[in-house]
C-alpha cells in the first residue's frame, strides 16, 4: 500500500519540540508553516521570526495562515494551551487533515481535543485527530524521538510519519492510551528529577554530595550516578520547571481519573516549579545543558540574597 506523501506540515507551537521538528522537515525540502502567540508578541516577535528564518520555516502571520492547505498539523503548546489551541484550530480545519497533538496533557485531555477536532457522524467530515505521546527528549533524538499514536487513524499516521524520518509507532486506536503510558512514565522520571535536586542540594550543603553519588552508584552502577546524571536531570527542571510542573498537574488529574491519589505526582510538580522560581528570585538563568553545573547552581541557590546581574549557570 502506497503510503501518500507529506509535503506541506504546519506547526503550532514553536518552542523547543516545534523548532527542532521545523527545522529537520524543512532540510528534507517539506513546506513548513509555524505560528505561536508569541509571534504576535510585539517584545517576542523579531526573535520568532530570526528563529524561524534560522530554520528555514515560514513564520505565519496567524493560526489560520498557518494550518490551511497543510496535510500534517502538529500541536507542540503548553499543556495548559492544548485545549484552546484544539478548539481554535477545529474550527478550521478540513477534510482528510491530520491533527497530531504531541503535548503533555492526561488522556481525558486528549479526548476533549480530539472532540473539539473531529465532530461527531451527524457533522461534515472534519480532520483526523492523532494523539501522539512523545517519550523521550526531543532535542537529542530531534525526528528520531519515540512516539507513541493513539486513535482510528493512529497506523495510517504511523506509516506517513515514518516516511518523513519520524520514529512513530500505533499503540491503540482509542485515544487516550499513548498519553496514559507517558503520564504513569512521567511519575517515575520527572519524579527522579525532583529527587535529585532534593538529594543532590542537601547533601552539597553537608558536603557529603561524593559520598551519597558513590553509594547511588554502588546500588545502581549503570546509571551514571557518578557521570553526567545528576547534571542533566537537574538541568531539567532547571531550564524547564515551570513546563514540567503543569504536565505534572495533568499527571495528576490522569491518576485521580483512576483513583489513584497524586501525592508523590503533586510533590513532583511543586518541586519543579519551586527551583525555577527561586532561581529567578535570585535573577540566576539556566546557560544551556552542555555548560550546566548542578553543584554551581546549588551553591549559588545556598548563597541567598539577590544577585547584581543574571547569572547563567
Amino acid at each position: 500500500m502506497l503510503v501518500a506523501p507529506i509535503e506541506r506540515i504546519a506547526i503550532i507551537g514553536f518552542g523547543e519540540a516545534g523548532g527542532t521538528f521545523g527545522q529537520d522537515f524543512a532540510k528534507q525540502g517539506i513546506d513548513v508553516s509555524v505560528f505561536d502567540i508569541l509571534l504576535v508578541s510585539r517584545r517576542h516577535r523579531r526573535h520568532m521570526q530570526s528563529k524561524a528564518d534560522k530554520c528555514g520555516v515560514r513564520a505565519a502571520a496567524n493560526l489560520y495562515d498557518c494550518v490551511r492547505d497543510s496535510q500534517l498539523v502538529i500541536s507542540a503548546v503548553t499543556s495548559a494551551s492544548a485545549l484552546d489551541v484544539a478548539k481554535d484550530a477545529g474550527a478550521i480545519l478540513g477534510a482528510g487533515q491530520i491533527f497530531l497533538d504531541i503535548n503533555s496533557v492526561s488522556p481525558e485531555t486528549k479526548r476533549k481535543a480530539a472532540r473539539l477536532i473531529e465532530p461527531g457522524p451527524a457533522k461534515r467530515t472534519k480532520a483526523h485527530f492523532v494523539e501522539a505521546a512523545v517519550m523521550a527528549a526531543v532535542p537529542g533524538l530531534r525526528l528520531k524521538v519515540p512516539m507513541l499514536l493513539g486513535g482510528p487513524k493512529a497506523a495510517e499516521a504511523a506509516k506517513r510519519l515514518t516516511s518523513i524520518g519520524m520514529n512513530a509507532t500505533a499503540l491503540s486506536n482509542q485515544i487516550g492510551l499513548a498519553s496514559a503510558v507517558k503520564m504513569c512514565r512521567s511519575v517515575m522520571l520527572k519524579g527522579l528529577e525532583a529527587l535529585a535536586v532534593e538529594c543532590l542540594f542537601a547533601a552539597r550543603q553537608y558536603g557529603v554530595e561524593d559520598a551519597v553519588l558513590e553509594s547511588l552508584a554502588a546500588t545502581y552502577p549503570s546509571l551514571g550516578w557518578k557521570d553526567r546524571l545528576p547534571d542533566y536531570l537537574i538541568s531539567r527542571v532547571a531550564e524547564h520547571g515551570r513546563r514540567r510542573a503543569n504536565e505534572m498537574r495533568e499527571v495528576a488529574r490522569a491518576l485521580r481519573s483512576v483513583g489513584v491519589k497524586p501525592t508523590m505526582a503533586m510533590a513532583t510538580a511543586d518541586r519543579q516549579e519551586r527551583l525555577v522560581c527561586e532561581m529567578a528570585d535570585r535573577n540566576l538563568g539556566f546557560g544551556g545543558s552542555q555548560s550546566f553545573s548542578w553543584r554551581s547552581l546549588a551553591d549559588a541557590m545556598a548563597s541567598g540574597g539577590q544577585q547584581r546581574s543574571k547569572r547563567s549557570l
